[in-house]
């Protein structure tokens, strides 16, 4: 395992409820099959899908074509193709078709690597497909989180009655300067943010409420942001008529995985009289990750 090198890409599309959309941006990573789909997760109600990819990669950037890069490339370029932004309706908060990428280094993969992969992959989406694309993590020169980000392009604000989010990017102007591609956005396509970090668990904690700033209350004081559970980002989000998720992203899982935070959300809700669900990841863990894609590779290697 140690002399191990593959990488991971998470993309998340802001579309589940088309099928015609998601068959044919799935159509499209076929192509490439040295890259493999590990997981792939669908919320109606956020109207957000998250694919998980996994590929060997080489020590060092190459001019070869690394198979990662190419077939998430080839899914973006899909999506944007069969999704319009302008139509969108859910509740999930997003930036764009294609609301968010993020590398992460798998066995002896190292963080610099994905990095490159990231930088690499935003240039192409910004010169080719001509959609403003920001960096974040390993792949900024300043290494700018992915919230910061998001809060300067008003990620975090519900732009629709109910907390929810509709169509494209309100004013094509944008707040920020992208590192790649124009600076206008195309409100069918909105922008992209894309990242490389060590790994992320993402885990949800729905709560029996219909108060959100209540529940977002509740994420703040969970979060390492508002002093709560160290390297854990957290927001509310409206999940259906009676609940309402505290949706986390844990930086650092192996120190604060999602049973403390599930703890604490209980904690804090059960303080406002709220009951709790259990909660769930919307992905593998990472070791479960890279052995679905070790047994994949290994009976792709007995056919061939």
């Amino acid at each position: 395992m140690l002399k191990l090198m593959l990488a991971c890409c998470k993309v998340y599309i802001s579309e589940s409820r088309n099928r015609v959309a998601l068959d044919s941006i799935e159509q499209a990573a076929k192509l490439f099959p040295q890259a493999a789909i590990i997981n792939k997760f669908e919320d109606e109600t956020y109207n957000r899908v998250g694919y998980t990819l996994v590929s060997k990669v080489t020590p060092e950037p190459s001019s070869g074509m690394c198979p990662l890069k190419t077939t998430v490339f080839a899914m973006v370029k899909a999506a944007f193709e069969a999704v319009d932004l302008e139509s969108h309706h859910g509740s999930h908060p997003r930036l764009g078709v294609v609301d968010h990428i993020c590398f992460h280094p798998l066995g002896s993969t190292s963080l610099d690597r994905t990095a490159a992969l990231a930088k690499s992959l935003a240039a192409d989406i910004g010169s080719i497909l001509q959609v403003p694309s920001f960096l974040y993590g390993a792949a900024h020169k300043e290494g700018r989180t992915l919230d910061s980000i998001r809060r300067e392009l008003g990620y975090f604000r519900p732009n629709f009655t109910g907390n929810q989010w509709a169509g494209g990017p309100k004013s094509e102007l944008l707040p920020l300067k992208p590192d790649e591609g124009p600076t206008h956005a195309v409100q069918a396509k909105g922008v992209v943010v894309i990242g490389a970090t060590p790994w992320v668990d993402n885990y949800n904690v729905p709560v029996y409420s219909t108060d959100i700033g209540l529940v977002r209350r509740i994420a703040k004081r969970v979060s390492g942001r508002g002093k709560g559970l160290p390297s854990v980002q957290a927001m509310a989000l409206a999940h259906g008529e009676d609940v309402i998720e505290v949706a986390c992203n844990l930086l650092e899982p192996s120190e604060v995985g999602g049973d403390l935070v599930q703890l604490e959300v209980e904690r804090i809700a059960g303080e406002e009289g709220l009951a709790v669900r259990k909660g769930y990841y919307t992905d593998f863990s990472q070791e479960n990750i890279i052995q679905s894609y070790l047994q994949l590779d290994f009976h792709r290697g007995q056919r061939e």
